[in-house]
Order: structure tokens, then C-alpha cells, then sequence
């Protein structure tokens, strides 16, 4: 009969008449679905003159919410990226050191390759040499502290330093420091018996490290290196 479905015959779109029969059977469905607020022209409400539209403020704000929650979403999932990259780099260094054939290779890989692989400019090693001891590089690679400087730069018994906009250190870098703008010191603690370590990190960025970042996967790497080096020189706990 005419007047029942104003749908012409062989099209299914719903008209005008259909949406406002389904809405008012499922007056939540907004509520289910706010993200349709953001499209919907919502009419203004007559009111009189100074009296102020709470429909319109609570559909503004609402808007404003979907849209900051989606920034969020978003950085949330950058981040999350992020660091599932960051730790597959960090499996593929220990790998990387813990194959290393000899001492020395491992010096090397963590000097020469590790960089690459973590996508930093430059790593270095560092150890605190004792009073009595000549001033010398034992191992090719590895730097040579003074007695407490570990302690001076971290600060006593700290485990780790990060640093952005900065200028690097020549006792930890070497001759790289003019380029070092940002970097991360970590302490290496090898054995009861020997001095502590370091494992310095730097980049030529001002804020690739800076004192926020997250240091668990560093420390991660900094405990396989230890009991590397542990294990390499058959030295205790």
C-alpha cells in the first residue's frame, strides 16, 4: 500500500523515515556508538535569550574527549612500536656477546658492532684502575678510570647515569667525547674480587638519552655482559 515503505522497489538504502524508526526502538544506540557524535550536526536547542545550551557543551565536550582519547591511543601504540624494536635489538646484542669465540672478539663486538646493532654513535668500557696500578689500556677497547670516578660521575653505589645535551666525557669516550651529546653510563660490576666497570653509551643527538628514560633493558644487557666477562675471565662472584 502506498505509504507503507517509501523505499523504491530493488534499493535497500534506509530512508530518513527508517533511521528514526530504528533509533527510537534503540534510544542507546549513540551511547554504544559515540564516535558518531564527531559527523552528527546536533540541532540547538530553543531556548531564551542568556540561558545557556547544556546539550551543545556536553556534545562539544564529549567530542573533545573521543579526540583526546584517540591522541592517546595513538601515542600508546607509537610507544609500543617503539619499544618492541628497541627489544629486539637488545636480544639480538646479547646473542651477539654471548658468541663471541674469545675475550677479545667480545671486547670487539661490544665496542665495534653493538653500536650498529643498537643504533647508537658509540659504546665504550671502562675500568677503574687501583692506586698502585700503571696507567695503561690492558685490553685494546677498554678504558682506563682513575680510583672513584665511576663513583664521581654516578654517584655512590648509583647504577646508572643518562644524560641528554650535553658534552661527553674523554674519560669514558676517548677521543669521540667532542661528539657525544647525549649519553648513558651503566655500571659494570664483574666480579667481588675486581674494580667496577662501565659501559658508556653516546650518541651524537642532544636527546637520544636523557634522565626519563627507561633503563630496564639496558640493565638487562649490562647483567649478560657482566657474567660474560665473568665467565671469559674465570672469575668469582
Amino acid at each position: 500500500m502506498p505509504g507503507t515503505d517509501t523505499r523504491k522497489a530493488g534499493n535497500s538504502t534506509p530512508t530518513a523515515d527508517d533511521v528514526v524508526a530504528y533509533l527510537k526502538a534503540h534510544p542507546d544506540f549513540l551511547v554504544r556508538h559515540p564516535a558518531l557524535l564527531e559527523t552528527l550536526q546536533i540541532p540547538p536547542r530553543q531556548s531564551s535569550a542568556g540561558v545557556v545550551d547544556m546539550q551543545q557543551a556536553m556534545v562539544k565536550r564529549l567530542r573533545a574527549d573521543i579526540e583526546r582519547l584517540r591522541a592517546v591511543q595513538q601515542e600508546l601504540i607509537s610507544a609500543g612500536r617503539a619499544n618492541q624494536i628497541t627489544q629486539n635489538r637488545i636480544h639480538v646484542a646479547v646473542l651477539s656477546i654471548i658468541q663471541a669465540p674469545s675475550f677479545e672478539k667480545l671486547i670487539h663486538t661490544v665496542t665495534h658492532e653493538l653500536p650498529g646493532l643498537l643504533d647508537v654513535d658509540f659504546i665504550a668500557l671502562a675500568i677503574e684502575g687501583t692506586e698502585d696500578a700503571p696507567r695503561r689500556v690492558p685490553v685494546r677497547g677498554v678504558y682506563v678510570l682513575a680510583p672513584g670516578a665511576i663513583d664521581a660521575a654516578l654517584g655512590p653505589g648509583e647504577s646508572a647515569r643518562l644524560r641528554g645535551d650535553i658534552l661527553g666525557e674523554e674519560a669514558f669516550f676517548g677521543p669521540v667525547a667532542r661528539h657525544v651529546r647525549s649519553d648513558v653510563l651503566v655500571r659494570l660490576r664483574v666480579s667481588s674480587g675486581s674494580p667496577d666497570g662501565v659501559i658508556a653509551f653516546g650518541s651524537r643527538s642532544p636527546d637520544t638519552f636523557g634522565p626519563t628514560q627507561s633503563t630496564e633493558l639496558l640493565f638487562f644487557l649490562t647483567r649478560v655482559l657482566e657474567n660474560t666477562i665473568r665467565a671469559w675471565l674465570d672469575l668469582p662472584e
